[in-house]
């Protein structure tokens, strides 16, 4: 087990901080560290994206996962390993950027909105399924391609996910999820993203333990 899924098997939340600076960077992922997060992904339309990844993966070392999100070009994935961090997480279904990631050693969470990319993503060895737009989804549909889809595979919803809904997904067979707006906004204080934070490592704390056998 890699050290994207272990975390994800212990915390899942993924913390995405679009349009973070790196002035910014440091100090919003302390305060969702100290809360308990312990992925955090920086999409590349952010301002010097690269730059804020590296300060990270050099801040936490190995205690948290830094990727980028937004990756659309292979290229980006030697580029995200090049400033240390180690998980790619994409909007769309290319196979060609989860081999680049794959094949240097980084983790890979393609996007999806069918069981036919889904199936794609499988067959070249992403780690993670990312639901995307969960808004143009929902729980029923997930709980459907989850009948087919292997169990093994986390599937993590995105996009207009907050705490009142994470259970209702879960249910539905959500193994995480990825957190934007309803954590981070461009310009949040670090004490604001903190209670957010709080709040929503404490409902999916509940929902994890829910889900251990007796």
């Amino acid at each position: 087990m890699n050290a994207f899924m272990a975390h994800l098997k212990q915390m899942p939340l993924i913390a995405i901080l679009r349009g973070i600076t790196p002035a910014a960077g440091e100090k919003i992922a302390v305060v969702l560290v100290e809360a308990g997060f312990l992925i955090v992904e920086v999409p590349l339309n952010s301002p010097s994206p690269f730059a804020t990844i590296e300060l990270l993966a050099k801040r936490f070392g190995g205690k948290v996962v830094i990727g980028a999100g937004t990756v659309l070009d292979a290229d980006d994935v030697d580029r995200l390993r090049e400033a240390g961090g180690t998980l790619v997480v994409m909007p769309h279904a290319d196979a060609a950027i989860v081999a680049r990631a794959k094949s240097l050693g980084l983790a890979c969470v393609p996007g999806f909105a069918t069981p036919t990319e889904a199936f794609q993503m499988i067959a070249a060895h992403a780690d993670a399924l990312k639901l995307f737009p969960a808004e143009g989804a929902s729980p029923h549909v997930l709980k459907s391609m989850r009948a087919v889809l292997p169990t093994e595979v986390p599937i993590l919803p995105v996009g207009g996910i907050g705490q009142e809904s994470f259970e209702t997904w879960w249910k539905a067979g959500a193994r995480g999820f990825g957190i934007g707006s309803a954590l981070y906004r461009v310009g949040d204080a670090p004490a604001v993203v903190a209670e957010r934070a709080r709040a929503q490592v404490a409902v999916m704390r509940l929902l994890v333990a829910s889900a251990m056998p007796n």
